[in-house]
């Protein structure tokens, strides 16, 4: 069975969005911690969290994914924007453990001018302030597609960053389809090659999950703009070599096309019916 979800809205909680990931043939699903543009974040709400943990313990659920906002930026050339980051990073892992054993994935951020070393040196230095030995909570760094100053947009910079962090096995990456293409990984037509890259520069058993995105871009553009599926440069061909992969075909995979809800519906009956059980 494929483990298949779609980024849904958190703001009616989680027992809603498991409803809807279920509505829609999905088993997981994303959703944002806070704001995506800002830092907002709603109270913990015990009760919901217990519905939504009683109504998925019959549906083979695969393991959540919560995403950090996107202005977050952790290596930013400014102090006070790198404390804040800081500081939701911290409070979003701490507020995470309410449901043990999930995923919290986050960009590696934008150096702004400072250079890619520094960059990396940054986002490691926050990672080792907000990673905490007795979690449960695994963080993913994201695979960015290298646009601007951004830093993970290839293997290489996600394995400094990872090095350079001492709980490191609190660490995994989301390999996002769309922006590795961007970032010049040919998953096209090179899959397996690609895949041994990442395996030997950080460890096929970091990889933790698949943001499954077609992408408006041609190969090595270094945008990030994401297409529905099927429908872009990755084309519905490599979308099922790369859900049937034999070292990726088990991960859980999450949809972040430009969908409603019903869109991700669509989606998700076409990944399944490409996916070999």
């Amino acid at each position: 069975m494929i483990n298949i979800g779609a980024h849904l809205s958190a703001s009616k909680g989680f027992l809603n969005m498991a409803k809807q990931a279920v509505a829609i043939g999905g088993n997981t699903f994303q959703f944002f911690t806070r704001n995506p543009r800002g830092f907002a974040a709603k109270d913990i709400d015990k009760k919901d969290i217990a519905e939504y943990l009683s109504f998925i313990s019959d549906k083979n659920f695969a393991v959540i994914l919560a995403h950090a906002p996107y202005t977050l930026n952790p290596c930013s050339d400014k102090e006070n924007v790198r404390e804040l980051a800081q500081m939701i990073m911290s409070d979003d892992i701490k507020r995470m453990e309410n449901i043990p054993h999930s995923y919290y994935n986050f960009h590696p951020g934008s150096h702004v001018g400072q250079g890619a070393e520094k960059g990396i040196e940054l986002t490691s230095n926050l990672l080792n302030a907000v990673l905490l030995k007795g979690q449960t909570t695994t963080v993913l760094l994201e695979t960015m597609s290298g646009k601007g100053s951004e830093i993970g947009g290839t293997f290489q910079e996600l394995k400094e960053i990872i090095d350079r962090v001492e709980l490191n096995e609190k660490l995994g990456v989301c390999l996002d389809t769309c922006h590795v293409y961007d970032a010049g990984y040919d998953i096209v037509n090179e899959l397996d090659a690609v895949l041994a890259e990442f395996d030997s520069l950080i460890g096929l058993d970091k990889l933790k999950a698949i943001h499954l995105n077609d992408t408006k871009n041609p190969f090595s553009s270094h945008k990030d703009r994401h297409e529905k599926i099927g429908e872009g440069y990755l084309g519905l061909d490599a979308i099922k070599r790369i859900v049937n992969h034999p070292k990726l075909r088990n991960l859980p995979f999450f949809l972040e096309t430009p969908n409603e809800i019903e869109g991700y519906a669509k989606e998700i009956e076409l990944i399944k019916s490409v996916y070999e059980a």
